[in-house]
């Protein structure tokens, strides 16, 4: 079995941006055309810290090149207060004609990452040919600093960037921080206001309290596109009063999400308008909305095993990572007499 840590993956992930956005775009076709199988994912919520959870998801994506596996992936925000990342993860792929254990990365990365270039195609499918200068980002986190890497892949036009924590120091400097690594770039602080005015909107939070009502906020931008990534960002009003698009129904709308808020208020989920992949390959035109369009990705468990997949074979090619001994059941001898009893 191949073992990837932190470091390789990193290495592994460095210029690899195009071929990230590549395999989620073939990732979300190929779940837009019944070539994968998404198990719902199994929440587990230890008593102590308090909101905290690990998430189990298991998948299968089709097509060309197959690939089967698990990510785990935990999320505990009082890590941040301790100076930690919020999440960690692991990914697991699986051999697809024996079903033993062929990779074993480090996700953290992958599940970022996967997360940002799923939110730079749906800006850029949804915003359709508008040009887009202006981005917000609300959260100053590991998250949302991937998305600036791979919006500006999709909205080259972009000029300035309002960033928004809720902590205003945390806010300065990651403005600066992407400042000296985007030097083409306008980046600064502002106020909740500023980062919803601008043309589309990256919501990476750890509150989780449906806490955001947009009609607090009129001054919004005509056919804004809202990346509302923390999926629990939103008010149900928000929700309902939006376009709104997923990456798959029956995963978005459930434990607890905004979306899961707004049908447990409405009866019904007649406000989910289309899914994402259903929009990039040209079935679902997204309408012209005179307020937002709001992308809330549960985050399918293909993506991240698309990305792995890409992260193994770069790092293959590299050769980095280390190859492990013992992860397979042994080999296995059948006698006569265990064969006869089969029989």
């Amino acid at each position: 079995m191949r073992i990837l840590g932190r470091d390789d993956v990193r290495a592994a992930l460095t210029g690899l941006e195009p071929t990230v956005l590549d395999a989620v775009r073939t990732a979300y076709l190929l779940h837009s055309q019944g070539q994968s199988q998404v198990p719902f994912s199994t929440f587990l919520r230890p008593p102590q810290p308090t909101g905290s959870r690990i998430i189990s998801l298991p998948a299968y994506l089709g097509g060309p090149e197959p690939v089967m596996g698990l990510k785990w992936i935990s999320s505990f925000p009082a890590n941040v207060d301790r100076g930690m990342q919020r999440a960690s993860s692991l990914c697991i792929l699986n051999d697809l004609e024996t079903g033993y254990p062929l990779a074993l990365l480090e996700a953290s990365q992958i599940s970022a990452v996967r997360t940002a270039a799923s939110a730079a195609l749906a800006a850029a499918a949804l915003h359709g040919d508008r040009t887009v200068r202006s981005v917000g980002l609300i959260g100053c986190g590991t998250i949302n600093h991937r998305v600036i890497a791979y919006l500006r892949l999709t909205h080259p036009s972009v000029e300035t960037v309002v960033v928004r924590d809720v902590v205003s120091e945390r806010a300065e400097v990651f403005a600066a921080e992407l400042a000296a690594e985007y030097p083409g770039i306008t980046f600064r602080a502002g106020d909740l206001a500023e980062a919803l005015g601008a043309e589309t909107v990256s919501i990476a939070t750890t509150d989780s309290t449906h806490w955001l009502d947009l009609a607090d906020y009129p001054d919004r931008p005509v056919g804004q596109v809202i990346l509302h990534l923390s999926l629990r960002d939103l008010s149900t009003a928000s929700v309902l009063t939006a376009y709104n698009v997923v990456d798959d129904t029956e995963h978005a709308v459930r434990e607890q999400t905004s979306l899961h808020r707004a049908e447990l208020a409405a009866g019904n989920r007649e406000f989910v308008h289309a899914e994402i992949g259903a929009v990039l390959d040209g079935r679902t035109a997204v309408a012209a909305a005179d307020g937002s369009v709001v992308f809330s990705p549960f985050g399918l468990g293909i993506l991240d095993l698309a990305v792995a997949d890409a992260v193994l074979d770069a790092a293959g090619r590299a050769g980095i990572g280390t190859e492990a001994e013992g992860f397979d059941p042994g080999s296995h001898r059948v006698t006569a007499a265990m064969a006869g009893s089969a029989s």
